[in-house]
Parts: C-alpha cells; structure tokens; sequence
C-alpha cells in the first residue's frame, strides 16, 4: 500500500515517467546501433561483399567501435562559423528525433504518453526537425554545407505535405488522433488492418485507396528521412556530402544518430498506422488467459518484428534502386504524390459519410 501511495505521488510519477524514457531511449539507442549494422550487412550481401565483419563475432559490434572512435575524435568548429548555433544545431535534431517516440505504441499500455491528439504531436515535432539541419547548413558559413541543408529542407517540407494528407486517411478511418486507439480498432487478424480498410467487405472498397496510401507514406518516408534514392541532400559528387560536411566528431555523430532514429521511426509509423501495431496478424485467444506483462510483451514481439521488416525493405531500396535527380524527386512530390493523397482523402471522408462508417 505505502509503495502504491509512493508512485501516485508527484514525486513517484515524476520518478516512474523519468524510468520510462530512459528504458524507451536505450531500446531506441540499442536497436539503432544493430539496425544500422543490418543496414550495412543487407547492402553488402546485394554486392556479394561481406561488410562489417571484424569487431566481435560476425561484426556485431562494429557499431559500438564506430561510435567510441566519433566519441574520442576532436570537435572541430569552423574559424567563420557561428559556434553557438553549429553546436545547437545536432542537438536539436537529435532531441526532436528521439522526442517523436514519446507517442509511439510499442505494446498494450506501453506508451510514455498516451495523448488523445499524438498525430497532431507528430506533425508539430516533425516540422520542426527541418530547423536542425538549417541551422546546421547555415552556422557552417560555407556555401556546399548551405545548399545541402536547403535541398534537405525543401525536400522535406514537400513530402511531409504527403505525409499529412496520408495519415489524414487513416485517421478518417480509424476516427481518433490518438495513436494506441488507432491500433486497438486494428485488432481481430490482419483483415482489420487499416491497409486493407479497416475490416469488412466495407472495408475492401477502402482497401483499393489505403494500399496505395500505404505505398505513397512507405516512398514519403525514405525522402521524409533523406533515404536512397531520395538521398539529394548528401549527394557527394554534387555537394561534398550535404549540409553536415564541415561536422566531425559527436556533432557529427549526433546528426546520423537523428537520421537513423527518424527512419525507424517512420517503419514504426508504417506499422502503427497501417499494418497493425502491435495485433498480431491472426487472432490470438490464447493470450486471453497471460498476465498483462505476458500479453503486453507479446504485442511488442509483433511491433518489434513488423519493424524489422519495413527496416529491411528500407535497406533493400537503398541498395537497388538508382539515385532521382532533384526535379525528379520535387516533381513526383509535389505533381503525383500531393494530388493522389488528397484525392484519397475525398474518397475516404466519402466512404465514411456514405455506408462506410459504424
């Protein structure tokens, strides 16, 4: 009883929230150091070539050796830089990267913040990830760096007008912002999954906009996180590496790390919104009879598997398909991907007026 009384205090809930962002933000840091050995490994075997294989066994912890070498290197700040804000600049965009996840499902009650209005959350930290990379370009006071963080930025800000009209669907199919509501009305076997409309033969009528939608935030996301092939922004024989060239050391580091983070993120997005969350994808009566720890656990297995693959489809992509130029990049952004995602937002506000809705 005293200890029940010690977590519903101010200090107890301060305490319990603190535990759960740093367990979130290890989970995130863990899985980031892996996913990007993954990321290296997938794209070595498309070559036919190894990879990383010499740090610890079959490479595993190459990750770890490149990040103390980033750690140890010096931190070297341009003579003209602004260093106040070259400094400030992979901070920001590490902070709101990892400040995505506080309203990420991971599981059953999982949540570190369960806001009924954690899509509009999303859209707010998102817009603001543009500024770190800005900033970045821009303190570096050199042109190459500059022009790198404005095609980041105008690439950005085009697709996540996509992004918005996407997730607009799914919320008009779901009908709430909140993001584990979302999953939970997922729940019953993949056929409830809002890819395939949300479940019913309703649903399949749905299904013909919300497949392609699907695609459209799968394609969005890898230019949305400056993904191959919509990786302009770091094109080396153009711009000598993008906005971050004059960075070294944790700066540096703090800049990938935040890359990364967002791409996971947007596969955590993919799965959420689309494929199910954490629900299995056949029912599981069994679970009935577990323990809430059980059943929770079980349901991350799902959202940690479902991820993993929307990873290795991100990985693959960047290993076989050949670079867009910049006007082909823009064009399908603002003349193919705008124009479809808000015709399906019509289509689905009809669906839901028209016989679609409960």
């Amino acid at each position: 009883m005293a200890g029940q009384t010690f977590w519903a205090t101010p200090g107890g809930w301060t305490l319990l929230t603190v535990l759960q962002i740093v367990a979130v933000l290890v989970w995130i840091l863990l899985s980031l150091a892996f996913l990007l050995l993954a990321d290296r490994k997938i794209w070595a075997g498309v070559q036919m070539r190894k990879g990383p294989n010499v740090v610890g066994p079959f490479g595993m912890f190459q990750s770890f050796a490149d990040f103390i070498k980033f750690v140890l290197k010096e931190i070297v700040v341009p003579a003209g830089a602004d260093k106040l804000v070259f400094l400030l600049a992979p901070l920001i965009s590490f902070t709101l990267a990892f400040g995505a996840w506080a309203v990420m499902p991971l599981a059953p009650g999982w949540v570190i913040s369960n806001i009924n209005v954690g899509v509009l959350y999303l859209f707010a930290i998102s817009s603001l990830g543009v500024y770190g990379i800005i900033m970045g370009g821009w303190a570096s006071n050199s042109k190459y760096p500059f022009l790198g963080s404005l095609r980041s930025a105008a690439q950005m800000v085009s697709y996540e007008v996509s992004i918005g009209f996407v997730i607009v669907t799914v919320v008009l199919l779901a009908g709430t912002l909140n993001l584990q509501t979302i999953v939970e009305r997922q729940a019953g076997g993949f056929w409830h999954w809002n890819v395939l409309g949300g479940g019913g033969w309703r649903g399949l009528l749905a299904a013909l906009v919300m497949i392609p939608m699907a695609v459209i935030f799968f394609i969005s996301a890898l230019a949305e996180t400056n993904r191959p092939p919509f990786d302009l922004p770091d094109a080396e024989s153009e711009l000598v590496a993008g906005y971050q060239v004059e960075y070294s050391s944790t700066p540096y580091l703090l800049f990938m790390i935040g890359e990364y983070a967002n791409a996971v993120l947007m596969c955590g997005l993919i799965t959420t919104l689309f494929f199910g969350g954490w629900q299995a994808p056949f029912p599981t009566p069994f679970t009935s009879a577990w323990s809430p720890t059980q059943a929770s656990f079980f349901g991350f297995m799902w959202f940690f598997g479902k991820l993993i693959f929307f990873f290795f489809l991100f990985a693959m992509v960047k290993a076989i398909v050949p670079r867009y130029r910049y006007d082909q990049l823009m064009r399908l952004g603002w003349k193919v991907f705008l124009p479809v995602s808000i015709a399906a937002v019509v289509l689905i506000s009809g669906w839901r007026i028209y016989g679609g809705g409960s």
